[in-house]
């Protein structure tokens, strides 16, 4: 899934933009610019700084995709059970199926050490704006000011590291009108403690995906851990240990991924024509070919299983943006806002000098077509860590502020982590997907292409992936940190076929990169403008798109109607029960057997999942949600189908996001799992 999402933004361009006036209950706001007066005036709330600053500190971001929240002093996380499935399946084994039989350590002496897990934890936030803009020639070529504008961040970078021993990002916000650093202090030391099964966690299953009622326990409790020992914390999450009621104000803090509400008309129509078409064709090959893979066997159908769920997840979700894309409403409200702002813009000589940056924005949907679907970034977990060492050893011999982004200083220890990973690699997984891969470029650039020619030597895709995976010595970690060791000669002189591979596309990886960075400078450029026109517009306010960092959401409990229905805001235990038996015989629908047993210890009025108005997207699994006094009431797992247009349009009509509620997962661990002291240790 991890892999999947990552593809998912390379066939993307996105940045971080702003709307400027918001309705209802929009907002996915920065933690240094919280909506103070919105809160107040529409719901007698105030944000003062110290809860504001115990909630940052207390939610954590994944590196996996997804978010969490500390919820005791001695280290514990929460997060859901599909953010933490990447981490399932790597410690799962023939032996040891922790996917379908779920986990409960006994003893912290049992809970497992995740293998390349990292979590972020948000310190600060520093304005850099100015820093920045103050290296960058605004007359420069968009491909010289992508080249200033990555030294002047890596230096930044660099030096905030080195004082502070904190991992150091610079955030693009606001389409490039403002930059903040952030420091995370960073944990690297995660142990799993409880996971329920998948049938639990992810109940209802493909066709429960995105809908709502629901009945799922999305829900896993890892720890933290500082020189072998649980972490000492001073801010986690208190437990609201009472059920929520419709109308009661509710917080999510969490990382939404990204989305594209400052769009452009032709930017939208490029999503809707080319851009998400063509990532769901990918994403229907990817998995038929992950279900044929599962058909072999059971032990198969493990291998496969973590990828298949991303696969099939993003490919229901992409489902939804496309329709409501397709959608001419959608389109007649978008073309009336920008026809209304730049109608606005004509009224002023200020206003007209900002016209022209629709017309670019335009310009460089054209050139994103022109790049769609070339890539020859080989999606397997053995060619990427290849071109991942190909790389470091290459760019390290740059000065810092000339690499690549990820292979700056700062970005190092995050980018070992990942090479270094003693999670297992299946060689009959990946020899099938590098297969795949290699007929899709085939497919993409012809047979008679010179560097198809290269790869293929003669033969065909499945005896190259064959050969590939078979030769080569990466699934070793010794075999890598020995790369690494011997740098750039180690790789110069290296037979191994994977890395020959690797070195093959390097030039046309670096070509692709370059020209991508360019549209995305020139982009930014634009867009900075078009934020700029907006606000001259319509006034000044609101936040900047999401950009996968620690934003704050808010809404109320509600339920909606749909279909001529009311549809509640909560579920609980009871119509879990119903579920299962009004499917039976379907297997998605099976409760696991821990919950068949319990039957008769379950309270089963006990809240299980609800509904909220807060505006989330994909990131925010994951996410805890808070009440007034600050203390966890559920956890974001995900929204309703009516949500999915969220990334480009919110509306809080029927679009929710739905979650587990903290009661209910109390209850589970305590009547179902027989995790009492697990659930004593929460909130203390």
């Amino acid at each position: 899934m991890k892999r999947i999402l990552a593809c998912l933004t390379m066939l993307s361009l996105t940045f971080s933009a702003s709307p400027t006036m918001t309705h209802g209950d929009e907002g996915m706001y920065l933690f240094n610019e919280l909506p103070v007066e919105l809160l107040e005036s529409n719901h007698q709330f105030e944000a003062d700084s110290q809860w504001a600053d115990h909630l940052r500190l207390s939610s954590v971001r994944f590196n996996s995709g997804g978010s969490g929240s500390f919820i005791s002093s001695n280290g514990l996380v929460l997060t859901n059970h599909h953010v933490a499935s990447d981490t399932l399946h790597k410690l799962s084994s023939p032996e040891r199926n922790l996917i379908d039989d779920g986990f409960l350590a006994s003893s912290q002496e049992e809970e497992l050490a995740a293998p390349d897990l990292e979590l972020n934890q948000l310190v600060s936030i520093e304005n850099v704006t100015s820093e920045v803009n103050s290296e960058v020639d605004s007359n420069a070529s968009a491909e010289d000011a992508a080249k200033q504008r990555r030294a002047v961040i890596a230096g930044i970078e660099e030096k905030s590291l080195k004082e502070t021993g904190l991992r150091s990002d610079v955030v693009t916000l606001f389409g490039g009108a403002q930059y903040h650093l952030y420091r995370y202090k960073k944990y690297t030391d995660v142990r799993l403690v409880w996971a329920p099964e998948t049938a639990a966690a992810f109940f209802g299953g493909d066709a429960d995906n995105f809908e709502y009622p629901r009945f799922n326990l999305d829900a896993t409790i890892m720890r933290v851990y500082e020189d072998g020992k649980p972490a000492q914390l001073d801010h986690f999450l208190k437990w609201n240990p009472d059920p929520l009621s419709e109308g009661e104000l509710v917080f999510v803090s969490g990382n939404p991924g990204r989305t594209q509400r400052i769009f452009t008309v032709d930017a939208l129509k490029y999503l809707r024509d080319d851009r998400i078409p063509y990532i769901l064709d990918y994403l229907r090959r990817k998995e038929i070919l992950m279900q044929q893979f599962g058909l072999r066997g059971a032990e198969a159908e493990r291998r496969a299983r973590d990828e298949l769920f991303g696969i099939q997840n993003a490919r229901k979700a992409y489902t939804g943006m496309l329709g409501g894309l397709q959608n001419p409403e959608t389109f007649i409200t978008k073309e009336k806002q920008e026809k209304a702002i730049l109608e606005s813009l004509t009224k002023s000589d200020e206003g007209k000098t900002l016209l022209s940056a629709w017309d670019a924005v335009s310009e460089t949907q054209v050139q994103k077509r022109k790049l769609l679907g070339k890539s020859v970034s080989f999606r397997s977990d053995l060619f990427e860590i290849a071109m991942d060492l190909v790389l470091i050893v290459a760019e390290d011999q740059k000065p810092n502020g000339e690499r690549l982004s990820g292979f700056t200083d700062a970005s190092r220890e995050s980018l070992l982590q990942g090479l270094l990973s003693t999670a297992p690699i299946y060689e009959d997984l990946e020899q099938v997907k590098l297969a795949d891969e290699i007929s899709r470029l085939i497919e993409t650039r012809g047979a008679d292409d010179d560097l198809v020619k290269s790869i293929l030597d003669g033969k065909s895709p499945r005896q190259v992936a064959a050969s590939l995976v078979g030769g080569t010595q990466l699934k070793s970690v010794e075999a890598r940190q020995a790369f690494l060791d011997g740098g750039e000669q180690e790789i110069e002189k290296s037979n191994d076929p994977m890395i020959r591979l690797a070195r093959q596309v390097e030039s046309e990886y670096r070509n692709l990169r370059s020209a991508n960075e360019k549209i995305q400078e020139t982009e930014r450029q634009a867009y900075a403008l078009v934020t700029q026109g907006t606000n001259l517009a319509k006034g000044t306010g609101g936040y900047p798109d999401a950009t996968f960092t620690l934003r704050l959401a808010f809404g109320t409990v509600s339920g909606y109607e749909e279909d001529g229905a009311r549809v509640p805001p909560t579920t609980d235990f009871q119509g879990a029960y119903h579920h299962a038996e009004s499917h039976q015989g379907q297997k998605d629908f099976e409760l696991p057997q821990s919950w068949m047993n319990a039957i008769s210890q379950v309270n089963l009025k006990t809240q299980l999942n609800f509904v909220c108005t807060a505006d989330i997207i994909g990131g925010n699994s994951g996410s805890p949600v808070v009440d007034r006094d600050g203390q966890l009431v559920g956890l974001i797992f995900d929204g309703n189908i009516q949500s999915l247009t969220s990334d480009y349009l919110y509306t809080d009509q029927q679009a929710r996001a739905v979650s587990v509620s903290g009661v209910g997962i109390l209850e589970a661990l305590r009547s179902i799992y027989g995790a009492g002291e697990l659930a004593d240790e929460i909130g203390n």
